[in-house]
């Protein structure tokens, strides 16, 4: 998924980094985005890691190109809510977060819901011998089974963000259970 139009609208924002880039950021690092050029074959990105310790604040610069505007995309994903509370969360937390918020429906459920389907015709119709009655069945299963990995796709990506928010909101006073 593309957030920007043009490499332009990058520049002096923060970036949530979503695939570890060797040397330089880590998933989960928050970069931001110093300068940004675009060109018709390349875009050149130059970003600021920042680590935050208890005893210290670091960072460093690093330059980067990519192909086009969607490619950077890919790398590194505006997220206000872990730009803003970035010093509250370790980086285990936030690789969680990622690697949540970017299963979608063709990447986690689907290929479940097909393993289901599978298992419950291969059962039914061929263990089984059930013929129409079983088919039957396992079409029911099977449609059983996508609502309920539906149903759980749903609450976990709600589950990290609740689980997020409550970790932040604790330094405020504030439990969220």
């Amino acid at each position: 998924m593309t957030y920007l139009l043009n490499i332009d609208e990058a520049i002096d924002r923060k970036f949530l980094v979503s695939k570890t880039l060797k040397g330089q950021a880590e998933a989960g690092n928050i970069i931001h985005v110093m300068d940004a050029e675009g060109s018709p074959n390349s875009v050149l990105v130059t970003y600021r890691v920042s680590h935050y310790n208890e005893k210290f604040h670091d960072y460093q610069d690093y330059t980067i190109k990519f192909d086009n505007v969607a490619q950077f995309c890919k790398w590194a994903q505006p997220d206000n809510f872990i730009a803003r509370n970035y010093e509250s969360l370790n980086i285990r937390d936030i690789q969680h977060y990622i690697k949540v918020k970017n299963r979608s429906f063709t990447s986690f459920c689907l290929p479940i819901i097909i393993i289901a389907a599978v298992i419950f015709f291969a059962l039914f119709v061929g263990a089984f011998k059930l013929g129409v009655i079983g088919a039957v069945l396992a079409l029911v299963l099977t449609i059983g089974a996508a609502v309920a990995i539906m149903v759980v796709f749903k609450n976990q990506k709600k589950q990290e963000k609740m689980r997020l928010y409550s970790k932040i909101s604790s330094g405020w006073g504030i439990v969220i259970d």
